[in-house]
C-alpha cells in the first residue's frame, strides 16, 4: 500500500520540479549565481527600498532622527513646477539624443565599414573614438572653455566669419543653454552607437553583400535593403541604451551648467542632488529619486516592448 501511495507522491513532484526548471544542475548553478544577485540585492535592489522608504520622511541627512510626513513629500513633487519641467527637459534630452546619434552613428558605421580595407578607415576608427575615451568631467570642463562668450572658439569662429550676430552666451542663454549641452552629448556619445552598429555591419556575411552586388544592387541599395534589416535588433538595443542613459543623465549637465541658468537645463538628476544634498532635504530628495526611478522604469519597459513587438509585427 505504502509503494504505489510514494510512486504516485513522486509523480506529482517531479513535473512540478521540471516546470519550474529545476534538474540535477539547478544548485549548482544559484550556487555559481548567489554572489551576484548579493551585490546586486546590497547595491541596488536595498538602495531602491531605501529610497522608498525615506521619501516618507522629514530629514536633513545629518540629526538621528526622522520625522514622520506620510505622503507630504509625494504631495509636494506633484505641485513642484521645477520637477516637472526638469522632466521635460530630459524627454528633450531624449529625443534629441536618438535624433542625433542614431542616423550619425549609423552612417559613420556604414562609411567605415565599407571602406574597412583602406588604411585610412583605420585612422578614422581612433579619432572618431576619442571622445569616448575622456572622461565626462573633462570634457565638461573644455566645451566650457569652447562656449565661452568671450574667448570662446565658438563665438571666435562666428566673429571671423563675419557673423557677429550669431555670438551667443550659449550656457548662459536659457534658451540655448539645453540644446548646447545636448550637443556635446551627441559629440560624446555618437562614437559609441557607430562602434555598435559597425560591428553589427561587419557580422553580416560577405557572401550577402557579394550576392547582392552580382544581381546589380548599388552600395546604398544594400545598406537600406539588406544590411539595416538585418542589424535592427542592434538598432533597438542602441535606442533603449540611449534612452535609458539620456533620461539618468547628470555629470555633464552638472559640470557645465548645474542645471541652470534658471533650471533651464535642470534634468531629474541633477534636481534630486540638489534637493538632497546641497539643500539638506534627504526626504524630498528619495521621493524625486523615486519618482526619476519609477518614470525611467515604466518608459523604458514600455520601449523595450514596443519595439519587440514592432519588430516581431515586422
Amino acid at each position: 500500500m505504502n509503494a504505489p501511495l510514494k510512486a504516485n507522491t513522486l509523480a506529482a513532484v517531479l513535473p512540478r520540479k521540471r516546470w519550474f526548471g529545476w534538474n540535477e544542475y539547478t544548485p549548482t548553478i544559484i550556487l555559481f549565481l548567489f554572489p551576484t544577485i548579493f551585490f546586486i540585492s546590497v547595491y541596488v535592489l536595498w538602495p531602491i527600498v531605501s529610497s522608498f522608504h525615506l521619501s516618507l520622511f522629514q530629514w536633513n541627512g545629518i540629526t538621528p532622527t526622522k520625522e514622520m510626513v506620510g505622503l507630504e513629500n509625494w504631495s509636494r513633487l506633484a505641485r513642484d513646477d521645477v520637477f516637472w519641467k526638469a522632466f521635460k527637459n530630459n524627454l528633450t534630452v531624449v529625443v534629441l539624443s536618438i535624433a542625433v546619434q542614431m542616423p550619425i552613428g549609423m552612417a559613420l558605421a556604414m562609411m567605415l565599414e565599407s571602406a574597412q580595407r583602406l588604411f585610412i578607415s583605420k585612422v578614422f576608427k581612433t579619432v572618431y573614438f576619442f571622445p569616448m575615451l575622456m572622461s565626462s568631467v573633462a570634457i565638461g570642463i573644455l566645451w566650457k572653455y569652447i562656449y565661452d562668450p568671450s574667448f570662446g572658439l565658438v563665438n571666435g569662429f562666428v566673429r571671423e566669419i563675419g557673423m557677429q550676430q550669431w555670438a551667443r552666451s550659449w550656457l548662459g542663454d536659457p534658451e540655448l543653454a539645453l540644446y548646447s549641452v545636448v550637443g556635446v552629448i551627441c559629440w560624446q556619445y555618437t562614437p559609441f552607437y557607430m562602434i555598435l552598429f559597425l560591428a553589427a555591419l561587419t557580422g553580416i556575411s560577405e557572401d550577402l553583400r557579394d550576392a547582392a552586388l552580382i544581381d546589380g544592387a548599388t552600395e546604398r541599395q544594400y545598406y537600406t535593403r539588406i544590411a539595416l534589416p538585418l542589424v535592427r535588433g542592434t538598432v533597438r538595443v542602441a535606442m533603449i541604451l540611449s534612452l535609458v542613459g539620456s533620461l539618468k543623465y547628470f555629470d555633464l549637465i552638472w559640470v557645465m551648467t548645474e542645471g541652470g541658468p534658471s533650471n533651464a537645463s535642470e534634468l531629474m538628476a541633477t534636481y534630486m542632488y540638489k534637493k538632497a544634498f546641497p539643500s539638506f532635504q534627504m526626504g524630498y530628495g528619495a521621493t524625486v529619486a523615486s519618482l526619476f526611478f519609477v518614470i525611467v522604469m515604466a518608459i523604458s519597459v514600455s520601449v523595450f516592448l514596443l519595439s519587440r513587438r514592432f519588430e516581431t509585427e515586422v
